[in-house]
């Protein structure tokens, strides 16, 4: 059977005249984008240009909610009551749904962003706060989860249609975490780099870690962070490689786990 996966990038993540990122060339790469929702990233003009040039081009739209903290790009960790959390997820899911119907499309998956994401990926309860949440309002979308953590096990036991993500331009830790940003090795920057050990990953559809060890999970998505300055050279060598090796780029439908 041949394979397939999904290429997906962070974006939307421009503010008023600051620019972040090359979202329109990294729109003709990949085949679904993550959305800033304004809270860690991203302004409502910037959500609908992205989200209008996105529908254009046929690439899947999703929310990408992350704790309110556009001074630390939603990546300084919170310690929110998960009623607070909920409703934080929730209202930002509220205004993608509202600025892709506007442009006559609609949210097809959520995906959790930065500390918001590391922590869900570490604390089960916390996975499933917002995974209830994102179910009590887009009951159809997919849920885009860190493959191999406490995200994956809370959609498995929640029953949602779910993605399960790995990302070509980060290291990985030996329990499927990301490796701290801090750290030395964390994030690559290599093209042939990045392409080669994900063309590997999806052949052996296993997580590879920093040390080398190999983590069996479903992969159906690989994402691309859409800030990094090579995220667009990254993107279309990646393309080209998984191409190459006989791997079709395509949107994800989801799966139950």
């Amino acid at each position: 059977m041949s394979k397939h996966v999904d290429l997906n990038a962070d974006m939307g993540e421009s503010f008023g005249p600051w620019v972040m990122g090359n979202d329109t060339a990294l729109l003709d790469v990949v085949t679904s984008a993550n959305v800033a929702c304004g809270f860690h990233a991203g302004d409502p003009d910037v959500m609908a240009q992205t989200m209008k040039t996105a529908i254009a081009r046929g690439v899947g739209i999703g929310a990408h909610p992350g704790f309110a903290d556009l001074q630390g790009f939603g990546r300084r960790r919170f310690n929110l009551p998960h009623d607070s959390l909920a409703t934080l997820v929730q209202y930002q899911i509220g205004a993608a749904q509202a600025m892709a119907r506007a442009h006559g499309s609609e949210v097809r998956h959520i995906k959790l962003h930065g500390a918001m994401a590391n922590m869900a990926s570490e604390d089960l309860d916390m996975a499933m706060v917002c995974y209830r949440a994102v179910q009590a309002v887009a009951p159809d979308a997919i849920i885009m989860v860190l493959a191999g953590t406490a995200q994956q096990e809370a959609v498995r036991q929640l029953g949602c249609k779910a993605a399960c993500e790995i990302f070509a331009d980060r290291a990985y830790n030996d329990d499927c975490t990301l490796v701290d940003r801090s750290l030395p090795g964390a994030v690559i920057h290599d093209a042939d780099e990045a392409s080669r050990r994900i063309v590997e990953m999806v052949q052996a559809e296993a997580i590879i870690t920093a040390s080398g060890k190999k983590i069996s999970t479903p992969i159906d998505t690989i994402c691309l962070h859409g800030d990094t300055a090579e995220a667009v050279t990254i993107a279309t060598r990646l393309k080209t490689a998984l191409q190459d090796a006989g791997i079709a780029l395509e949107k994800f439908e989801g799966r139950i786990l």
